[in-house]
């Protein structure tokens, strides 16, 4: 395991602009205004010659409440699990009663703390950092985490207070790791999954929407088989959505379906199919990603409002038959084991290997059942198919004239292979290849015997013929 280091400090003194600088990511969501992280963020350092965990945090306020009490309570995980923490202040802004009080804490809580300054471009470091001098926390290290200056030096810092450890590549994608974008509207009970799963408060869970505004990555392991966890932000109407930092939010959500192998879109059973779940839907369909569908806040219906919901998942959903349908209760628990192994089933589904020679039979099969229709008296030929890719499964069809196939016979194809494999939770892409017809340019291509042949034939007739 990789040492822990945390960023604290009190809202808007630049924590998550220094985690991007230090990771080389912009897995943290920045914006010129405070409280935009809530949840925790984790990311490897490769700054300096050892890694370490960092963890962004929120900021720390006086007196908090609500959600702003929820998330000191991430910042308190974030140290208690840490072996180092960074404390960062501003020097533009000078020492503030909130940087005393988690000052205080700090002190209390053990741990190896490094005062940063971050912001100091631009000042007379002398004057600026002279308050921070009366917290008693040590040496002061100034900063500038926008333009990465005086990194090396504080990292050179941190690793004087961590434990030797060896670089075993965890930073490197690990092939056999499932990925799994949890997608949805606000308050539909993401973050209440991701904790259920994990079994901790990884993640904020408030009645609120829009409580999640960042994309925050969990890694876990389940009956032998690793994941990662990608909790997004809940996705609005465009016309709702009017903040910057909501928009980057919801470019972030649109990020993580791309990302995933599996996603799980979860809706709200008292609220059934909305337009919004449409619109995350086509998302996941354009990207060809692998889909369960979890129905949330099951245990809270009636049987007669079951029934109505289900019918009308079944009428809308018709175009997605192949994504498996789970009720669950995030909050409970219920119907959560259920849930990934549906996801288990559209993972093996979006990367089986599938030969040439039985999907050409397959193809055979569909084409003798039902060929496509005629153009100009004419009907394209389907001759041999073979794989051409996973996430999504992709099959490659060569035959001739297939410029003439209709979407509807693509369509046709698709669902005839999913239900001859079996395939569940996935959909699957057809490409078309016309192949090259053996006599196109062959006078171009003969032989010069063959030529001189001709020409003898040509001379032979011309002197029979008299000419």
């Amino acid at each position: 395991m990789l040492p822990v280091v945390a960023i604290v400090g009190r809202p808007n003194v630049g924590k998550s602009t220094l985690f991007n600088a230090l990771t080389g990511t912009r897995d943290a969501l920045v914006a010129d205004m405070p409280g935009v992280t809530r949840d925790r963020q984790y990311g490897i350092s490769r700054v300096g010659n050892t890694p370490c965990l960092l963890v962004d945090t929120g900021g720390l306020i006086s007196n908090a409440e609500g959600i702003d009490y929820l998330t000191a309570r991430q910042v308190h995980q974030a140290i208690d699990e840490s072996e180092v923490v960074l404390f960062v202040v501003s020097a533009r802004d000078g020492l503030m009663a909130e940087d005393r009080e988690i000052a205080d804490l700090l002190r209390r809580s053990s741990r190896e703390v490094i005062l940063v300054a971050n912001k100091v471009d631009g000042l007379d470091a002398d004057t600026a950092l002279a308050d921070f001098a009366s917290l008693g926390m040590g040496d002061l290290l100034p900063v500038t985490a926008s333009h990465r200056r005086g990194l090396d030096s504080m990292m050179q810092a941190v690793e004087r207070l961590l434990p030797a450890v060896e670089d075993n590549g965890e930073d490197e994608e690990d092939p056999d790791r499932m990925r799994v974008a949890i997608i949805g509207r606000p308050n539909v009970g993401k973050s209440t999954l991701v904790n259920r799963l994990l079994g901790e408060e990884r993640v904020l869970a408030f009645d609120q929407p829009g409580t999640t505004r960042d994309t925050i990555r969990s890694l876990m392991e389940r009956d032998g088989q690793r994941y990662e966890l990608i909790d997004t932000a809940g996705v609005r109407r465009r016309s709702k959505v009017s903040e910057a930092v909501e928009k980057f939010s919801v470019i972030k959500a649109l990020q993580a379906i791309e990302r995933a192998h599996v996603v799980i879109l979860m809706l709200d059973s008292r609220e059934g199919l909305t337009d919004q779940d449409t619109t995350l839907l086509g998302h996941v369909l354009t990207q060809g990603r692998a889909l369960v569908i979890a129905l949330n806040k099951w245990d809270g219906l009636d049987p007669d409002h079951r029934k109505r919901v289900r019918e009308e998942l079944d009428r809308k959903l018709t175009y997605v038959n192949w994504a498996q349908q789970v009720t669950i209760s995030a909050l409970h628990g219920s119907g959560v084991q259920e849930l990934m192994t549906a996801v288990q089933r559209a993972w093996k589904s979006a990367h089986r290997d599938l030969g040439t020679p039985e999907l050409t039979r397959a193809l055979q099969a569909a084409f003798e059942a039902h060929q496509p229709p005629m153009k100009q008296g004419r009907t394209a030929k389907l001759r041999y198919a073979h794989s051409g890719g996973k996430f999504p499964p992709r099959i490659v069809i060569h035959g001739s004239r297939t410029d003439t196939i209709p979407d509807s016979y693509r369509r046709y194809l698709a669902n005839h292979f999913i239900k001859r494999f079996k395939l569940k939770g996935t959909p699957v892409f057809i490409d078309f290849r016309d192949s090259d017809n053996p006599y196109k340019n062959r006078k171009n291509k003969l032989s010069r015997r063959q030529i001189e042949k001709r020409k003898r034939l040509k001379k032979f007739t011309r002197r029979k013929s008299g000419k």
